[in-house]
């Protein structure tokens, strides 16, 4: 008959080669989806471009402008993008923005805006509108998927299902208070 301590350390060995496969598959979509994020961000860009030769009346349009018509993402490896596998850190009195992926930032940037205009809440419909994305289930999802994250460190509160603003505190991008 087998000992007790045997066959707890052959679950635990069943459970930890359970995690390093689930790991390594993690670290496999990680880096398919910055490639994915890449090519995109280069089609997004693409057709910024074409759009700016085609629109009418750009020949006398300033680069300032061009820069002011489309709102084109940060492209994965750049300054301010986040690395794989980066983690929201719990907010605390006095945190930066900076400590948030570009993503995260934005959310809070939108809902600072909000804020500073009186307008209150956002549902995540409202957030893909704003940073011009369709919204599609998927993006509207990814985003409350973000929000939530966000609530759940203490950045944002949500004050009823699916209206987030920030939280108490959380008011400048440059430091928290």
């Amino acid at each position: 008959m087998p000992s007790v301590v045997g066959l707890l350390e052959q679950r635990e060995l069943t459970a930890r080669r359970r995690l390093d496969e689930l790991r390594e598959e993690a670290d496999r979509i990680q880096a398919e989806l910055a490639v994915v994020e890449r090519e995109w961000n280069e089609w997004v860009i693409a057709r910024s471009r074409v759009g700016e030769v085609l629109a009418p009346g750009c020949d006398d349009a300033s680069p300032e402008d061009l820069a002011d018509r489309s709102q084109l993402p940060t492209a994965p490896g750049s300054s301010g993008a986040a690395k794989p596998k980066s983690m929201v850190p719990m907010w605390r009195a006095g945190q930066s923005w900076s400590a948030l992926s570009v993503d995260y930032q934005r959310i809070l940037q939108a809902l600072a805006d909000r804020s500073r205009l009186g307008q209150g809440p956002l549902t995540c419909q409202e957030m893909a509108a704003c940073f011009g994305l369709d919204p599609v289930p998927g993006k509207v999802e990814t985003l409350r998927s973000k929000a939530k994250r966000l609530v759940a460190r203490g950045w944002l509160v949500e004050l009823a299902p699916g209206r987030f603003t920030l939280a108490t505190g959380v008011a400048e991008p440059g430091g928290g208070s």
